[in-house]
Protein backbone atom coordinates (compact mmCIF):
# COMPACT_ATOMS: atom_id res chain seq x y z
CA UNK A 1 0.00 0.00 0.00
CA UNK A 2 1.25 3.31 -0.97
CA UNK A 3 1.27 6.61 0.85
CA UNK A 4 0.27 9.37 -1.33
CA UNK A 5 1.98 12.62 -0.06
CA UNK A 6 -0.16 15.51 0.93
CA UNK A 7 0.28 18.80 -1.08
CA UNK A 8 0.16 21.90 0.35
CA UNK A 9 -2.84 22.42 -0.87
CA UNK A 10 -4.16 19.48 0.58
CA UNK A 11 -2.74 20.23 3.93
CA UNK A 12 -4.79 24.31 3.63
CA UNK A 13 -8.00 22.41 2.54
CA UNK A 14 -7.98 19.82 5.27
CA UNK A 15 -7.04 22.06 8.12
CA UNK A 16 -8.45 25.04 7.07
CA UNK A 17 -12.40 25.98 8.14
CA UNK A 18 -14.63 23.18 7.23
CA UNK A 19 -18.85 24.66 5.97
CA UNK A 20 -21.35 22.89 7.82
CA UNK A 21 -25.21 22.99 7.27
CA UNK A 22 -27.31 25.63 9.19
CA UNK A 23 -29.29 22.88 10.47
CA UNK A 24 -26.96 21.96 13.14
CA UNK A 25 -26.38 25.23 14.51
CA UNK A 26 -28.48 27.44 16.90
CA UNK A 27 -30.30 30.48 16.15
CA UNK A 28 -27.74 33.09 14.98
CA UNK A 29 -29.77 36.38 16.31
CA UNK A 30 -28.33 36.32 19.46
CA UNK A 31 -25.27 36.03 18.42
CA UNK A 32 -25.55 39.48 16.15
CA UNK A 33 -26.92 41.23 18.89
CA UNK A 34 -23.69 40.19 21.02
CA UNK A 35 -21.46 40.70 18.47
CA UNK A 36 -22.90 44.12 17.02
CA UNK A 37 -22.66 45.03 20.46
CA UNK A 38 -19.01 43.61 21.18
CA UNK A 39 -18.03 45.62 18.07
CA UNK A 40 -19.51 48.92 19.11
CA UNK A 41 -18.11 48.54 22.11
CA UNK A 42 -14.37 47.67 20.70
CA UNK A 43 -14.51 50.71 18.38
CA UNK A 44 -15.38 52.93 21.64
CA UNK A 45 -12.03 51.24 23.05
CA UNK A 46 -13.70 49.92 26.32
CA UNK A 47 -13.56 45.98 25.07
CA UNK A 48 -10.55 43.67 24.34
CA UNK A 49 -10.91 42.51 20.49
CA UNK A 50 -9.97 39.20 22.22
CA UNK A 51 -12.99 38.77 23.56
CA UNK A 52 -14.62 37.95 20.22
CA UNK A 53 -11.70 35.93 18.62
CA UNK A 54 -13.60 32.84 18.73
CA UNK A 55 -16.79 34.24 16.98
CA UNK A 56 -14.93 35.53 13.42
CA UNK A 57 -12.25 34.76 11.11
CA UNK A 58 -8.46 35.83 11.37
CA UNK A 59 -9.55 38.97 8.74
CA UNK A 60 -12.04 40.55 10.55
CA UNK A 61 -10.16 40.40 13.64
CA UNK A 62 -6.64 41.92 12.30
CA UNK A 63 -9.41 44.44 11.23
CA UNK A 64 -10.81 45.06 14.52
CA UNK A 65 -7.68 45.03 16.49
CA UNK A 66 -6.84 47.40 13.99
CA UNK A 67 -9.68 50.00 14.95
CA UNK A 68 -9.33 49.15 18.40
CA UNK A 69 -5.45 49.99 18.79
CA UNK A 70 -6.26 53.50 17.20
CA UNK A 71 -9.43 53.85 19.27
CA UNK A 72 -7.86 53.01 22.76
CA UNK A 73 -4.99 55.95 21.52
CA UNK A 74 -7.72 58.64 21.16
CA UNK A 75 -9.47 57.31 24.35
CA UNK A 76 -6.72 57.98 26.68
CA UNK A 77 -6.27 61.38 25.30
CA UNK A 78 -9.65 61.87 26.43
CA UNK A 79 -10.72 63.60 30.09
CA UNK A 80 -14.29 62.37 29.41
CA UNK A 81 -13.55 58.79 29.46
CA UNK A 82 -17.50 57.69 30.08
CA UNK A 83 -18.87 55.24 27.79
CA UNK A 84 -21.71 56.02 26.02
CA UNK A 85 -24.91 54.73 26.58
CA UNK A 86 -26.65 52.52 23.50
CA UNK A 87 -28.87 49.96 22.89
CA UNK A 88 -29.96 47.54 20.41
CA UNK A 89 -33.10 48.52 18.38
CA UNK A 90 -33.64 45.91 15.81
CA UNK A 91 -32.01 43.00 14.39
CA UNK A 92 -32.67 41.51 10.97
CA UNK A 93 -31.51 37.92 10.24
CA UNK A 94 -31.43 36.62 6.55
CA UNK A 95 -30.74 33.01 5.80
CA UNK A 96 -28.97 33.64 2.02
CA UNK A 97 -28.29 30.18 1.83
CA UNK A 98 -27.35 27.21 3.68
CA UNK A 99 -25.04 27.50 6.44
CA UNK A 100 -24.65 31.53 5.20
CA UNK A 101 -26.65 34.62 7.34
CA UNK A 102 -26.66 38.10 6.23
CA UNK A 103 -27.93 40.25 9.60
CA UNK A 104 -28.41 43.81 10.04
CA UNK A 105 -28.12 45.47 14.11
CA UNK A 106 -29.50 48.69 14.42
CA UNK A 107 -27.75 50.31 17.27
CA UNK A 108 -29.34 53.64 18.67
CA UNK A 109 -27.10 55.87 21.05
CA UNK A 110 -28.11 59.50 22.17
CA UNK A 111 -29.00 61.21 19.09
CA UNK A 112 -27.25 58.79 16.49
CA UNK A 113 -28.37 55.73 14.97
CA UNK A 114 -25.74 53.41 13.30
CA UNK A 115 -26.12 49.86 11.65
CA UNK A 116 -23.73 47.13 11.90
CA UNK A 117 -23.79 44.69 8.99
CA UNK A 118 -22.31 41.01 10.17
CA UNK A 119 -22.01 38.09 7.68
CA UNK A 120 -21.94 34.86 9.43
CA UNK A 121 -21.00 31.28 7.93
CA UNK A 122 -21.23 27.73 9.54
CA UNK A 123 -17.85 26.71 9.87
CA UNK A 124 -16.74 23.56 12.32
CA UNK A 125 -20.17 23.81 13.64
CA UNK A 126 -20.06 27.36 14.85
CA UNK A 127 -21.06 30.13 13.71
CA UNK A 128 -18.18 32.64 12.42
CA UNK A 129 -18.35 36.07 11.40
CA UNK A 130 -16.11 36.30 7.89
CA UNK A 131 -17.49 40.20 7.74
CA UNK A 132 -18.37 42.98 9.62
CA UNK A 133 -19.14 46.65 8.70
CA UNK A 134 -20.34 49.44 10.58
CA UNK A 135 -22.48 52.26 8.86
Amino acid sequence: MTRRRMTTVDAEEFFDFQPCSSAGLPDPVSLLENLATSVIEILLGVRDVQQIARWVTEPIYDMLARHALSARRTRSGLRDRSVPNFAISSVRACHTADGVVEGAVVVRAAGRSRAVAIRLEGLDDHWRATAIAVL
